[in-house]
């Protein structure tokens, strides 16, 4: 089964404003497959995964793009940075909109090289698995909470119970889970894995010990939905921490963890300023720490952690799947009060609590502490924060408004 993606309108507005386009992501997100997919019959497609075109393409770049010139799909790039000199060249020559189409999952050895040789000439887009709204055949904009668009969604979205929902998070979103064969997860994610560190990390200058960077991405992955520590992860890895700072960068540049920073403010005082960290693909984390079925996820100690991963992670993908970067935040202060996440646009902030229960209760009296944000100021030149509507995401079974700004929002509604 083809999972239509959201991402499709992006990719054609990209294609259509820049010379080349460049989709970056974790392996296995379907990048290729949606390229692949959007491509016309003109346009040649040629992977650097097959070592003899590569060897072509890192020996002689200017043969190779004579044999597989533009309009060119080439996929992995990374593998081959000697192209892109000559790819600069070739659309300055031919300025045609859409020449190049590049793939790449090695986004931490790639980005560097793209951004300087293609400077204005190349479009990004970050690309991550599945989002739950897909996976029902629903094409949605970015997660918003005016009241007419989370009412529009009611009409689409399929509901979900609990059960049905903690199977979503323990299978994850790499499209190959859903194309209607059974697929083994383990065998899946030990591939995922050995893939992962044997062709992205093995050669990385900050990641010298394979099997202690394996050991660190499991203890990642036993914290998401926490806030960073780098002694913490540094004690329980056996690293020093600014060997854990440079391997969560690498995780981070690679897709598979997303880091919220705290939302700040001249009016709010005590914040605290580490960032929150969150594995991206629920699926892989559930993995690597060892559950063997949703069942005994959902009545886990970790179930509440686990929710809110996968919550943040489709609000996070709602945003990038439109091609807006995601205005995503949280709040802590050394009170110990928290808000989960706040959508922080156009000067208004929208504070969401994320909590794994049906009728969860006073769940939204945190908000307060954001009063002070909302104060007057009349000076020239000042800018007043408002506070609009927000949200307590849960596993609700129905749209119900707490009070006149704030709703329960079921899940399945992202």
């Amino acid at each position: 089964m083809l999972v239509k993606r959201t991402l499709e309108k992006t990719v054609r507005n990209i294609s259509e404003t820049f010379y080349v386009l460049l989709l970056t992501g974790p392996r296995q997100v379907g990048k290729t497959t949606l390229l692949q997919n959007l491509a016309k019959e003109d346009r040649k497609i040629v992977s650097l995964d097959n070592i003899v075109i590569r060897e072509l393409a890192k020996r002689d770049p200017e043969l190779f793009l004579q044999r597989y010139s533009p309009p060119v799909m080439i996929d992995e790039i990374q593998y081959a940075p000697e192209l892109l000199p000559y790819i600069k060249a070739i659309v300055d020559q031919r300025q045609i909109y859409g020449d190049f189409w590049l793939t790449g999952s090695q986004m931490f050895l790639m980005m560097k090289n793209v951004s300087e040789t293609l400077a204005g000439r190349v479009g990004i887009i970050p690309m991550l698995g599945l989002a739950n709204s897909e996976i029902q055949g629903n094409l949605f904009d970015e997660f918003s909470l005016e009241p007419q668009i989370l009412t529009q969604r009611l009409k689409k979205a399929d509901a979900m119970n609990v059960s049905e929902i903690f199977d979503r998070i323990f299978k994850g979103s790499m499209p190959r889970l859903y194309r209607g064969d059974e697929v083994n997860l383990n065998i899946f994610f030990d591939s995922y894995i050995n893939t992962y560190i044997s062709r992205d990390i093995r050669d990385l200058d900050q990641v010298g010990d394979i099997l202690s960077f394996f050991n660190f991405l499991k203890v990642v992955a036993a914290r998401t939905s926490t806030n960073v520590n780098y002694d913490a992860l540094a004690r329980e890895t056996g690293v020093s921490a600014p060997t854990a700072k440079r391997w969560l960068s690498v995780l981070v540049a690679s897709g598979l963890v997303l880091l919220v920073e705290p939302y700040s403010n001249n009016a709010l005082t005590r914040v605290v300023k580490a960032p929150r960290m969150y594995f991206l693909d629920t699926g892989l984390c559930a993995y690597l720490q060892g559950w063997s079925s949703s069942q005994v996820l959902e009545n886990s100690a970790m179930a509440g952690a686990f929710f809110e991963t996968w919550v943040v992670g489709e609000i996070y993908k709602s945003f990038l799947n439109v091609g807006k970067r995601p205005p995503l935040y949280f709040y802590r202060d050394s009170n110990q009060k928290e808000i989960d996440l706040i959508i922080y646009q156009d000067g208004v902030v929208h504070p969401i609590e994320i909590k794994k229960g049906t009728t969860p209760q006073n769940a939204a009296k945190n908000f307060s502490v954001l009063a002070p944000i909302e104060s007057t100021n009349d000076e020239p030149g000042s800018f007043t924060v408002k506070i609009g509507n927000g949200a307590v995401i849960c596993l609700a079974s129905d749209l119900v408004p707490i009070d006149k700004k704030n709703w329960l929002v079921p899940a399945w509604l992202i």
